[in-house]
């Protein structure tokens, strides 16, 4: 298990208090806002540090009580008994303040831009992408997030080439982050006459929801086209008014939007393209800083297959950590997508532990 050296908590609760004092004298509002954010986000931490220091001193009495001589045999084995029962104690928090101080993503607490888009197998890959939206749009609700489709576009039969969406609520880049990558199902598909079992893919990627204050883009790096959406793309196209198109001269990104307002449509592109290149930012950071990184968890690497779903077995495969849940029809519905969830960061938790363990705490 990691130790985090005694100095390190005291300074960290030496600066809680110390925050708190300033915050209870009078501070510009900017210097007020950027305290209290700091404040707010070391008080669990420093709630959990004392959590252990109690029990750390609740184990030294023991074990003092234990040791003395002059003590009464039958309350010194006591004191063991209760000491034995302290340290599973002490280690569960030692465990959880050491979690607490683990790097955090900068982005973790943004909202996030979802893009779902088909990948092998046509329609039914088309279809699959469908209901990857459905099960994400449920699991935000569920959570109490917002969801705004940006763009969309139909198939034939009724599943999606692609659509994008906002998804809006504190900590939802942190819980969808690990969604990023290749997915794919193997199912007898509904056109399927003879019931044979197809394999099809889609493709997941979220990306933080870049701020203007995170991302600056010149004016005249984008060139924006206005036209009336026609042809090809679902009744979603058909019954738009209007549609934006953003050109980011720079990358070449091109972002088309089609809700009804323009306004909408200008705010919807620009708001995905910060977030684009916010994301490619924090991608060139990363690789810098570990260029032959291993570890894909989380990574963003879209080539890669993640998870597989099985219809047949009503099973869904996490291949990152090996994770098997015979629950598809509930996962399709949003309601077990924290298992994974849940999984998946306690792995990455892992990977940065064991690197805490190499470099020293």
């Amino acid at each position: 298990m990691i130790t985090v050296p005694p100095e390190k908590l005291d300074r960290l609760v030496q600066r809680w208090e110390a925050l708190q004092g300033e915050l209870s004298s009078g501070l510009a509002q900017a210097t007020f806002v950027k305290l209290s954010k700091e404040f707010a986000e070391l008080g669990p931490v420093v709630e959990a540090i004392r959590a252990l220091r109690r029990a750390e001193h609740e184990a030294a009495d023991l074990v003092a009580l234990v040791v003395d001589k002059s003590a009464d045999a039958e309350m010194a084995a006591l004191a063991r008994e209760e000491f034995e029962a302290i340290k599973p104690r002490i280690a569960q928090l030692g465990h959880a303040v050491t979690l607490m101080l683990l790097p955090k993503d900068a982005a973790d607490e943004k909202s996030a831009i979802l893009e779902v888009r088909a990948g092998t197998g046509g329609d039914e890959a088309a279809l699959f992408a469908a209901d990857l939206f459905r099960m994400y749009t449920r699991y935000a609700e569920a959570k109490g997030w917002r969801v705004e489709v940006i763009s969309m576009s139909e198939s034939d039969l009724g599943g999606y080439k692609e659509v994008i969406a906002s998804i809006t609520g504190r900590g939802v880049f942190a819980r969808l982050k690990y969604e990023s990558g290749v997915h794919r199902v193997q199912r007898v598909p509904a056109t399927e006459a003879s019931g044979r079992i197809h394999t099809s893919a889609a493709t997941v990627a979220v990306l933080p929801e870049a701020e203007e204050v995170d991302i600056e883009i010149r004016t005249e790096d984008i060139r924006i086209d206005t036209m009336r959406a026609s042809g090809a793309g679902g009744q979603h196209v058909n019954k738009t008014d209007s549609a934006v198109r953003l050109t980011h001269i720079p990358s070449g990104i091109v972002i088309v939007s089609m809700e009804k307002s323009q306004h909408q449509n200008r705010k919807l592109v620009m708001q995905v393209l910060r977030s684009k290149l916010y994301e490619a930012e924090r991608e060139r950071l990363a690789n810098e800083r570990s260029s032959a990184r291993k570890d894909q968890v989380g990574s963003g690497d879209r080539s890669q297959r993640i998870r597989t779903y099985n219809f047949g077995q009503g099973r869904v495969t996490d291949h990152r950590i090996n994770m098997t849940l015979h629950k598809l029809d509930a996962m399709m519905e949003g309601a077990v997508l924290d298992e994974l969830v849940d999984a998946l960061t306690s792995d990455a938790q892992a990977s940065q532990l064991a690197d805490m363990a190499r470099a020293g705490a």
